[in-house]
């Protein structure tokens, strides 16, 4: 009787252990490796097999160090497939997109993945019961967009530097999926382009650029952690909010009017088409008058542009050649790889 008490407390020991430890501890054939996620150790198989990714700019990172066969699922790629297809090829059309928009918690445990990519308000939420916390305890490894990482004593995001932000999931996401020298190799490439940015002739004053993601009673935009204050200030640009410390937020339509921006940058992104929003600017008092808006100085770029991903830069550069254009900042020798304007 001793003997059956010990045994089935034994296997209960091991059922619990299982269910909290790491995805590395689930399949025993896995070496774990530990990198900084969020300013914390996190722990997680490696190589891993079968990612379950979130969101076109993070797919776009799984792509760009070759791990498409380690994706077991992906979600939210529909507004994304053209430009991903575009700058990656053929390869988007064979994902297992599992679901159209943020999946739901019991989407995501139905592909059996050892990893999630993901962030803050890029999948994860406490309302869905999606959250790292709760993939844990399933077993599976959540690793959280650097860019969406909250920041301490609010809900505000970001903890570092947007382009910083990317490098490091690059680096780490290389590290998770063993893919650790095309990593090193997307970074490289990014750090080439950002240094020719950088090196192109500078006007005496830096024209403001305001990013407009959507708007109603208040607009949609993004503070000095997210990475549209990287591209714009890399392509020549001020950040119409760049004293914001937040990644995307709100703000009030007066705080628009106050920056006087010299020109506009759209997120291609629902639920506003492009011309919704044009109309916006062009019927609001006190708006509508500015240079910016009577001039249409307006670009138009897609969502996984604007997101943290390693088509930031292009986004950079297509925005250097739109001031350009605009006689905003000196011509340069900049070209970009792609036209991905969605005008």
């Amino acid at each position: 009787m001793n003997r059956i008490v010990l045994a089935v407390a034994t296997a209960a020991a091991a059922v619990s252990l299982a269910a909290c430890g790491t995805t590395a501890a689930a399949r025993p054939d896995a070496a774990a490796v530990t990198v900084a996620n969020c300013g914390e150790p996190a722990r997680f198989p490696s190589p891993a097999r079968r990612l379950f990714v979130n969101d076109g700019n993070m797919i776009a990172m799984a792509l760009a160090i070759g791990a498409e066969d380690q994706v077991a699922a992906v979600s939210s790629l529909q507004r994304d497939a053209g430009t991903l297809r575009r700058h990656y090829g053929d390869v988007v059309d064979r994902l297992n997109v599992v679901a159209p928009g943020y999946p739901s918690r019991e989407t995501v445990l139905a592909q059996r993945p050892d990893v999630m990519v993901a962030g803050w308000n890029y999948g994860y939420s406490e309302e869905t019961r999606l959250t790292p916390d709760s993939l844990r305890e399933r077993g599976i490894a959540p690793y959280v967009l650097t860019e969406s990482c909250r920041q301490s004593g609010g809900g505000r995001r970001g903890i570092v530097e947007p382009w910083q932000a990317l490098r490091d999931d690059l680096a780490n996401l290389g590290t998770i999926t063993g893919r650790t020298g095309q990593a090193r190799q997307v970074v490289d490439d990014l750090d080439r382009r950002l240094t020719a940015l950088r090196n192109a002739p500078r006007p005496g004053r830096r024209p403001t650029v305001f990013l407009f993601d959507s708007a109603s009673d208040t607009v949609f935009s993004s503070g000095r952690f997210g990475a549209p204050q990287a591209i714009i200030d890399s392509a020549g640009g001020r950040n119409a909010i760049e004293d914001v410390d937040d990644s995307w937020t709100t703000v009030s339509w007066e705080r628009v009017v106050a920056a006087e921006p010299d020109a506009f940058v759209f997120v291609d992104y629902p639920p506003q088409t492009f011309e919704q929003k044009v109309r916006l600017l062009t019927s609001r008092a006190g708006i509508k008058d500015l240079p910016a808006v009577a001039e249409r100085r307006f670009l138009n770029l897609p969502y996984a542009l604007w997101t943290s991903s390693p088509l930031n830069i292009d986004a950079a550069e297509q925005i250097r050649k739109a001031l350009e254009r605009w006689r905003l900042v000196p011509e340069s020798t900049i070209t970009p790889p792609f036209d991905d304007r969605a005008q």
